[in-house]
């Protein structure tokens, strides 16, 4: 049965040019459905593909729910298991698609978490009483993360021929390798500029590396790094939220609505495929985002 879903991954890449990340995705979702079927204790349990009726993949879905999965977990699970079988269907493997009437799970949205903005400048102020090459690198990684939005991936992923600070620009390659170019304001420019002369190149052990970003050893900053560098500011200057990297993109385009940014240009800054997706921003009110994202950019 895994051979199907190695012909199903081989599909996915060469036809709809799904990243890697969103292959082993699909690889782990599926295997551990074939997983599932091969460790039933049923004799009638199925063997081939053509065999997997409907119940056995409510059975599937039960299972998962009695070990706690988290819905959006269930969903996606499913979603991948939805795609399979339509997979195995157009290929003629099966006769009948046991998922379609299949409705998938509802998945308990959660709102984005956002910090004030009063927060987001301590947070960003917190590198600056040092000059050194750390942290000029980090005063340059919060301030692009919040003057653009960009995920995780996305910021560490960055080469410094991505970034045109004389047209004050960052081309940036998000999910699914699609590319958009993302306007960076004066405060950011600057803080780039300042790491690029008197901080990069004091980490730099390898001329030939491209990444923007570096670690003590001169290499490409990693997720987890970024995420113990943000770690280390928030406890500093005393936030006791949670915050994560992917606060600063949620606080970003919190801010940028209740600023009276445009959904549709806030939607093209994240580089969300569906306007629904942005759409969750919307929803984030609260007394305790007391200005506008411009007003947070004073010298933007």
């Amino acid at each position: 049965m895994q051979k199907e879903i190695e012909a199903f991954l081989e599909y996915l890449v060469a036809e709809k040019n799904y990243s890697a990340n969103t292959i082993a995705a699909y690889r782990n979702d599926l295997t551990q459905f074939a997983e599932h079927l091969a460790n039933r204790e049923d004799p009638g349990a199925p063997t081939t593909w053509s065999e997997v009726s409907k119940a056995d993949i409510v059975d599937y879905i039960l299972a998962m729910k009695e070990r706690q999965y988290a819905s959006s977990t269930v969903a996606r699970k499913v979603a991948a298991i939805k795609s399979f079988f339509h997979y195995l269907k157009n290929e003629g493997i099966i006769q009948e698609d046991p998922s379609v009437s299949l409705e998938s799970p509802q998945v308990k949205k959660s709102l984005p978490r956002a910090i004030s903005v009063e927060e987001v400048e301590r947070l960003l102020a917190a590198p600056a009483s040092s000059d050194t090459p750390k942290a000029l690198r980090d005063a340059a990684l919060l301030e692009l993360l919040y003057a653009t939005g960009m995920r995780v991936t996305e910021l560490v992923s960055l080469d410094v021929s991505d970034v045109d600070l004389t047209a004050g620009t960052v081309l940036c390659s998000g999910k699914g390798d699609r590319e958009r170019i993302v306007p960076i304001y004066d405060r950011a420019a600057h803080a780039l500029a300042a790491y690029l002369e008197a901080g990069r190149p004091k980490l730099l052990t390898d001329p030939k590396e491209p990444a923007l970003f570096l670690n003590h050893r001169g290499e490409r900053l990693t997720r987890q790094g970024l995420w113990l560098i943000i770690k280390e500011y928030v406890e500093a200057v005393g936030i006791k939220s949670d915050v994560t990297p992917h606060t600063l993109r949620h606080s970003f385009a919190t801010h940028m609505l209740h600023g009276g940014a445009k959904l549709r240009d806030v939607q093209k800054l994240l580089g969300h495929a569906n306007i629904s997706t942005t759409q969750v921003y919307t929803q984030v009110t609260g007394d305790h985002l007391r200005a506008a994202y411009n007003k947070a950019h004073p010298r933007a």
